[in-house]
């Protein structure tokens, strides 16, 4: 099996089944048996295409006698990938990646159609240092089309931020970001861990504002790493650490992680916690909470507990029991655009509901915490009806809440809720926002 064959498997699979382009591919790879350079070509093939899907379909409809959305699968899959590797990649030759996609038409049974794709990406290839402009007069349709986001986020993104950040946020969102590994102090150093690594062959640089993060390069599969099997570190991004953070978690804690997985949260925390305490990690669905529990089996965290609930669901028992609760609410993920670019792709409708149910958690969450305690809300979203507007609204129902004052690495001291931004800070964008109950008077 090829590179190119793997990526029209995924992304005909995310097309057609739905399916989230990381999952599938992590999968297909596996199962066709790509390893090394090939494996490498097809994830850059699968994730190129579905980052500039948009502006590859503005120019594959300049010159193609089919409107895009008109053409049968696997064509339009196939004639993205052969565009994205005419116009993206300089080390595959143009002949290459219109013989290969031809032969992939063929392949797929589509052979009456391997003339249209032949001619589709020559034209493509002869005019791709004058290709068409695409139309400037409507600000949101030309950012929408020139960085591959819908045009309902793009006009929201022009309301929160302005023309000249919006395309820095959309630029980040289409780049590649580094792999950062969080270093487990159970089991070394940071310097011992990078030894580690290079031995391996691959290269960890000290993250430039976050203790204890190396920022990793030529990892290949993170799973056949000896410090990885090791449980030497966790892949989580500084977004995330600086969430824990803000919970200011101390040994002798007890600790709840409302909607924990896949764990690096509660992995963090643990860690914080110097062995002393408890974790609490729930989610609803019983696989996710395998992956927690195998997750701290390897990076030998013992003082993580599991359990299967539904966040919006009381449990009596655990009323004011836990000095600390952690709301990383289910959300729109626009803030992991860059690491899931499919994401971007959800339609807007699918969205409206979330508020409601991020608000019925966080709400039900409250009551977790004991008088005195601290309650944080998270979300990987940018967009402040997810944010702010929710924790606006809980306060608003809770006066024994309040927001409070936290310190984060780099970012100094901030004033109850931030909103961390790829254009502006380098990590996933994220909400993080800290409220303190309010103790009983004796």
């Amino acid at each position: 099996m090829s590179a190119r064959e793997t990526a029209l498997r995924v992304l005909s699979a995310c097309r057609i089944k739905g399916a989230w382009a990381d999952a599938a591919l992590k999968a297909r790879l596996s199962r066709d048996g790509l390893t090394g350079s090939e494996a490498a070509l097809c994830s850059r093939i699968v994730y190129g295409v579905t980052q500039n899907r948009m502006l590859l379909d503005f120019y594959i409809a300049a010159y193609c006698t089919q409107k895009p959305e008109h053409l049968q699968p696997p064509l339009l899959e196939i004639l993205r990938i052969g565009s994205y590797q005419i116009l993206f990649l300089e080390r595959v030759p143009d002949s290459a990646a219109v013989n290969t996609s031809v032969e992939l038409a063929k392949g797929a049974g589509r052979g009456q159609a391997a003339g249209l794709v032949n001619a589709v990406l020559r034209k493509i290839s002869q005019n791709k240092n004058h290709l068409p402009p695409i139309p400037e007069r409507e600000e949101a349709k030309y950012l929408s089309i020139r960085y591959s986001h819908p045009k309902w986020l793009v006009k929201r993104l022009l309301e929160i931020l302005g023309r000249e950040e919006t395309e820095r946020f959309l630029t980040a969102s289409n780049s590649q970001p580094p792999t950062a590994a969080q270093i487990n102090p159970m089991w070394g150093t940071v310097d011992a861990l990078q030894a580690a690594l290079a031995s391996e062959g691959v290269g960890a640089e000290a993250h430039p504002w976050l203790p204890g993060c190396l920022l990793l390069s030529g990892t290949g599969d993170l799973e056949r790493l000896r410090a990885f099997r090791e449980g030497a570190f966790y892949i989580q991004d500084p977004a995330a650490c600086l969430a824990v953070s803000a919970m200011k978690v101390k040994p002798g804690d007890q600790v709840l992680d409302v909607c924990a997985a896949p764990g690096g949260k509660s992995f963090s925390a643990a860690a914080a916690l110097g062995g002393q305490g408890r974790i609490l990690a729930c989610d609803i669905r019983e696989n996710k909470l395998k992956r927690i529990q195998e997750g701290a089996e390897r990076l030998r965290l013992t003082c993580i507990d599991t359990a299967a609930v539904d966040g919006r669901v009381f449990r009596p028992e655990w009323a004011e029991q836990f000095d600390t609760v952690l709301v990383d609410a289910p959300c729109s993920g626009l803030g992991i655009i860059r690491k899931k670019p499919d994401v971007r792709y959800k339609k807007a409708d699918d969205l409206f509901s979330l508020p409601s149910i991020q608000y019925d958690i966080l709400n039900n969450a409250a009551a977790y915490v004991r008088p005195g305690g601290a309650l944080v809300y998270s979300t990987c979203t940018i967009l402040p009806e997810e944010n702010g507007q929710t924790t606006d609204a809980f306060l608003a129902e809770h006066p024994d809440f309040s927001r409070e004052m936290f310190l984060l690495p780099f970012l100094g001291e901030i004033s109850g809720e931030i909103t961390l931004w790829p254009q502006r800070h380098g990590t996933d964008g994220f909400y993080i926002c800290r409220m303190r109950r309010q103790a009983r008077s004796v």
